[in-house]
Parts: structure tokens; C-alpha cells; sequence
């Protein structure tokens, strides 16, 4: 049987690390780290990441600036809101929730983000620098998965690494960490012919594709480490992941659970993004 990743200590601890340099910031520096956050429309579970995210500055001594744009609000007003933002030096970081509203274009609004308030890491001049492994931040969710292999002790070194999923958000960088960590890496999609024989080849399964219970126990190799990114709903509407738990937990080593697992991550991470982007815009 599996060993349980808890991603909420593992997160709690993230944010510990970051709730006490931020402290030691505003003492030794008279400096106040600030996230803004903006969400256009009404989408319930935009909502709820955004009031999470609100809950998590509390949590660590940011500040927090919240902009609810209407729906109908349109995209040179809210390229203009991002402009503003560029230039308030109360605002380290700047996260534009998606998705936005149809009549939005989702790049426009990315590549307005100052490249250094970009705690999202979705800004084309951040994806360079992850590439060439010279960068300030890292996209949350991959950031968190790295940070949650690493708790249980694994070497990546040399560890035959399987990613499930290509997105920019989370394939593709989550990749890119795990070849900078000495790994060797296979990306997975769609169109992959024989994935139930790579899968098992790996020592290290990261999935992401946004099917529930897709990878199922005999696609795992004995003693894998597990981590399942996917958020979904299974066939009696309980929240589960891409990962068929109950017969993954027979075979890996180690397993994230949904939830609990890598959710928890992505916004502790968010939180650590903030924090470096507000030390380097100060020179600290």
C-alpha cells in the first residue's frame, strides 16, 4: 500500500516559510507584499479560487486587492485595469482568474502583465526563461508538485519520469522541472499509442488530463511515486481524480490523493511567487 502525500502539510509548511519572510520583510524593510487579484464574470468556482486565494494572503501578511469585473466588461477596460496595476507599486503580483468571458482574449490579457508581476508564470518572457532554466517563477501547480516529490525523499536523478497531459499550464513546465532535476522525461497526450506500457515504466507518474479515474493500478509500476493534478467528478458526483485511487494505491510507492494532494499546492506556491517577485522588485 501506498504512502499518503498530504499536500496540506506540505502546503501548510510552504506557507509557513513564506508568512515568516514576509514578516521579517516588513520589519527589517517597511515592505508590504500585495497580490492583486481579478475576476471578470460570475463563475462560481472562479469565485471560490479567488476567495482562497484572498483567505491565503490573510494567512501569510500579504495584502490583498480584489477586482470584480462585470461580465460585460470588455477587454480594453480590463487591459487597462492590468496597465494600472503595472504601475502601483502596492501590487507585486498580479493573477487575471480564468477563464475569461468569450469576447476576452486570454493571451492579450497575459502578455500585458508586467513580466515581473506575472506570479502565474504564464507570461511568454517567464515560459523562456523556465525553458532555459533561468527563471524567477515557476507556474503554481507544476512548483507544487516538484515541492511534493520532494517531501517524500525521492531523487529524481536519473528516475524515468512520465507526464500525462501537454498544457501549457501544467504539461509542458512540468516537464521542463522534472528534466531540470535530472530526470528522463516522456510527455503523454491523446494521441500516444501504447500508454499503458509507458506508464508503467515510470518511477515517476505525473497526470493531468482532466479524465477522472483514467490511470488505474495495473498502468503503475510497483513503487511509483503518483501525483494526480486532475480535479473531476466521478459517476455518483464525488470529487475525484484522474487517478483510479483505490487500485493506484495498491501498486505505487507514494500517491497524492484528490482532495488533498496537489490543490492545496498550487496556491501555496502562489503565495511563494508573490513573496519573490515583492524581494526582487525591491532589490532585496
Amino acid at each position: 500500500m501506498a504512502q499518503i502525500i498530504d499536500g496540506k502539510a506540505v502546503s501548510a509548511d510552504v506557507k509557513a516559510e513564506v508568512a515568516a519572510e514576509a514578516a521579517k520583510l516588513k520589519e527589517e524593510n517597511g515592505l508590504k507584499v500585495g497580490l492583486a487579484v481579478v475576476i471578470v464574470g460570475n463563475d462560481p468556482a472562479s469565485r471560490v479560487y479567488v476567495n482562497n486565494k484572498k483567505k491565503a494572503c490573510e494567512a501569510v501578511g500579504f495584502q490583498s486587492f480584489e477586482y470584480a469585473l462585470d461580465e460585460s466588461t470588455t477587454q480594453e477596460q480590463l487591459l487597462d485595469l492590468v496597465n494600472v496595476l503595472n504601475r502601483d507599486n502596492r501590487v507585486n503580483g498580479i493573477l487575471v482568474q480564468l477563464p475569461l468571458p468569450k469576447h476576452i482574449d486570454e493571451k492579450a490579457v497575459i502578455n500585458a502583465i508586467s513580466p515581473d508581476k506575472d506570479v502565474d508564470a504564464f507570461h511568454p518572457v517567464n515560459v523562456g526563461k523556465i525553458m532555459i532554466g533561468e527563471y524567477s517563477f515557476l507556474p503554481c501547480t507544476p512548483a507544487g508538485v516538484m515541492r511534493l516529490i520532494e517531501s517524500t525523499g525521492f531523487d529524481i536523478t536519473g528516475k524515468q519520469c512520465v507526464v500525462i497531459g501537454r498544457s501549457n499550464i501544467v504539461g509542458k513546465p512540468q516537464a521542463m522541472l522534472l528534466l531540470q532535476k535530472n530526470g528522463t522525461v516522456t510527455i503523454c497526450h491523446s494521441k500516444t499509442k501504447n500508454l499503458k506500457e509507458i506508464c508503467l515504466s515510470a518511477d515517476i507518474l505525473v497526470v493531468a488530463i482532466g479524465r477522472a479515474k483514467f490511470i488505474t493500478g495495473d498502468m503503475i509500476k510497483e513503487g511509483a511515486v503518483v501525483i494526480d493534478v486532475g480535479m473531476d467528478r466521478d459517476e455518483n458526483g464525488k470529487l475525484c481524480g484522474d487517478v483510479d485511487f483505490e487500485t493506484a494505491e495498491k501498486a505505487a510507492g507514494w500517491i497524492t490523493p484528490v482532495p488533498g494532494g496537489v490543490g492545496p499546492m498550487t496556491i501555496a506556491m502562489l503565495m511563494k511567487n508573490t513573496l519573490t517577485a515583492a524581494k526582487q522588485q525591491a532589490g532585496i
